[in-house]
């Protein structure tokens, strides 16, 4: 969640504290209550989903992270080193067993993975007699499982990670919209209050923007001149 977001959510809720520190009668009053709730009630759902989905992509992308080390450094150097050995009997073949640089995407990287794990499921006998391990296929076939459902994973809690985000803008603001009204209830309701309406102000109002309570500054009055400055008629 974003700083300001957080922020203006905390501001609500201590609008909301104030207010029900201060009831009010008013049919109108209740109704911007219950409003000012059930969005509340909402923002702290969404920014549940926002957490879990960020937490879901984090963890799924450290998980694609290791399984990606797992390949580059033990499985596929095994197998390739074993696919090269073929290159007596089998020159195209051993050409087409390339470890992938580190520095590519990882879709890039799943792709070489996947049609290196096919193209030795096709030449597994001839691969097998040049030295492969029997689990060796067994394991690429299973990362290369894992890295796919780790990828859609990632994605998936990203996409859950930016919905919540633009549903937390809309409640935001429309949180910000209720607190307005309200405003100016409590500013007629308390204005010869001064106790109350600082508690009012220190609740609305959220750190790091300006505070609207201090009251505008006038300009001087204008000063007649002197008549001793008036030069006299002719």
């Amino acid at each position: 969640m974003r700083s300001e977001v957080r922020r203006k959510l905390e501001m609500a809720a201590r609008v909301r504290q104030f207010s029900q520190t201060h009831p009010s009668s008013e049919p109108g009053y209740a109704t911007l209550l219950g409003s000012l709730e059930e969005r509340l009630t909402r923002a702290e759902a969404v920014a549940a989903r926002q957490h879990d989905g960020l937490a879901s992509a984090r963890s799924a992308r450290a998980h694609r992270k290791e399984l990606r080390r797992e390949l580059h450094s033990q499985v596929l150097p095994h197998l390739i080193r074993v696919g090269v050995a073929t290159g007596k009997n089998q020159p195209d073949l051993a050409k087409r067993f390339v470890l992938p640089s580190s520095n590519v995407t990882y879709k890039t990287y799943l792709t070489a993975a996947t049609a290196m794990l096919n193209l030795a499921e096709t030449h597994r006998d001839i691969l097998v007699s040049k030295g492969l391990t029997g689990s060796a296929l067994e394991d690429l076939g299973r990362i290369v499982t894992e890295f796919e459902a780790a990828t859609e994973l990632a994605r998936a809690g990203r996409i859950q990670h930016i919905g919540a985000r633009t549903d937390l803008d809309v409640v935001t603001v429309e949180l910000a919209e209720i607190v307005r009204v309200l405003d100016g209830i409590n500013r007629y309701r308390f204005g010869k209050d001064p106790e109350a309406m600082a508690e009012w102000f220190a609740a609305k109002r959220v750190p790091g923007t300006p505070s609207s309570k201090t009251a505008p500054s006038l300009p001087a009055p204008a000063t007649k001149p002197s008549t001793g400055d008036v030069a006299p008629a002719a």
